[in-house]
């Protein structure tokens, strides 16, 4: 508990473990004066999960009896539990309702239900209890640009299901088109992303590959050991782009057939955004480092709470893990898609600027998600993506 406590007060503080030792945690008032900042528990961490408090808190002075010239800052929200809830996801715990896909939604959230998803209240958290110690606060800015595609489908045609369907539905001269050069694929956009995402000199590239069977949720499958794969992956990696693993919509079962690439191993996101305990156990065990699921796919926003990468707690075993999540912002089809937030391009424009702008007032890392696929000139994602890379590149 010791060790979760500690992380969280450091976390707060923007990595300064000198500085944590300054905070106390504590409701017993003889301790008080030992510290700078006090943080009163609320006495659940630990012992069973409950709401947050999340009415902004306050920060009061208080001295002791015998020494009253000292003034210590006490802050009667507990912040510590409150950080605890949502960068463990202990919510998902007491609150089983899941969609269709056995994902947890911003629907059934306190942060949907008390429209918090474009707050990141733990960094209005870290702000107050690095004020209250006196320090300076970082720079306005982005700590890190994450900008990832999830690639779902290479092509649409170069697969015998997706060339009889385009020829089923009269789309013959596509599918021919396709097969004679992949550039000619409606699906095959890498080298327009590519080229968008250079424009970002800061920015990191990610590229999560499946490595799965195509079938049910799959479906559509590509052969990553196949020649269209092979030469997809040495023009990301000329162009300095990452690969990461993008896992099964059925999970992490099928491991040992998921790449050659061992590199790909530390880099994760699920297709479909689905996530559970159960599975960043298993990806702890897999040797997965980084998972950039993150995120709720039927609202932008704050899913943790926070625009900086933290360090998963299993919340029912109470263990600080080595798993880094990293916060996922906005992703394409979230914005879009009627059965989700089904906005036009300049309402969706507005929301990404004003997400955007939090994680730069925070120093935050910023994290998009755009699909392969999801920029053919049928969709307005390509301009809007075109448009906030924009915004980035300066």
């Amino acid at each position: 508990m010791e060790e979760i406590i500690n992380y969280i007060k450091t976390w707060l503080l923007y990595g300064s473990a000198d500085e944590a030792q300054n905070v106390g945690y504590t409701a017993d008032e003889r301790e008080w004066a030992k510290y700078k900042l006090v943080i009163v528990p609320n006495g659940h961490l630990g012992k069973d999960i409950v709401d947050p408090d999340l009415r902004a808190p306050r920060v009061e002075q208080w001295s002791p009896a015998d020494a009253p010239d000292k003034v210590v800052n006490v802050v009667r929200t507990d912040l510590i539990y409150n950080t605890f809830f949502f960068i463990s996801r202990a919510e998902e715990l007491i609150n089983d309702k899941r969609d269709e896909h056995g994902r947890f939604l911003a629907a059934y959230s306190i942060l949907g239900k008390r429209n918090r998803l474009m707050v990141p209240t733990l960094d209005e958290y870290a702000r107050l209890v690095t004020k209250a110690l006196g320090l300076p606060l970082p720079p306005s800015g982005f700590a890190h640009i994450y900008l990832t595609h999830d690639i779902d489908t290479i092509a649409h045609y170069r697969h015998v299901r997706g060339a009889l369907g385009g020829i089923w539905r009269g789309e013959w001269r596509q599918v021919l088109r396709s097969w004679k050069d992949i550039h000619s694929d409606p699906a095959y956009t890498f080298p327009w992303l590519v080229d968008q995402d250079r424009r970002v000199p800061l920015a990191e590239s990610i590229y999560f590959v499946k490595h799965s069977f195509g079938k049910g949720y799959d479906y559509p499958q590509y052969n990553h050991r196949g020649h269209d794969a092979r030469q997809l992956r040495r023009f990301l990696e000329w162009n300095k782009a990452t690969i990461g693993w993008h896992s099964s919509y059925y999970g992490t079962g099928s491991i040992e057939r998921r790449t050659s690439h061992t590199n790909e191993l530390a880099i994760h996101r699920s297709h479909y955004l689905r996530c559970s305990i159960e599975q960043m156990r298993k990806l702890i065990e897999l040797g997965v480092t980084d998972d950039f699921t993150m995120g709720f796919s039927d609202r932008a926003g704050f899913r943790l709470q926070t625009t900086r990468s933290v360090l998963w707690i299993d919340p029912e075993r109470m263990q600080l893990t080595e798993l880094v999540l990293h916060p996922l912002m906005i992703m394409d089809r979230t914005l879009s898609e009627e059965r989700y937030m089904g906005l036009d391009q300049d309402e969706a424009a507005y929301v990404c600027q004003q997400l955007i702008d939090k994680v730069r007032m925070h120093n935050g890392d910023l994290c998009l998600l755009w699909h392969n696929d999801s920029i053919k000139t049928d969709t307005y994602h390509r301009a809007l993506y075109h448009q906030l890379i924009n915004e980035l590149s300066h």
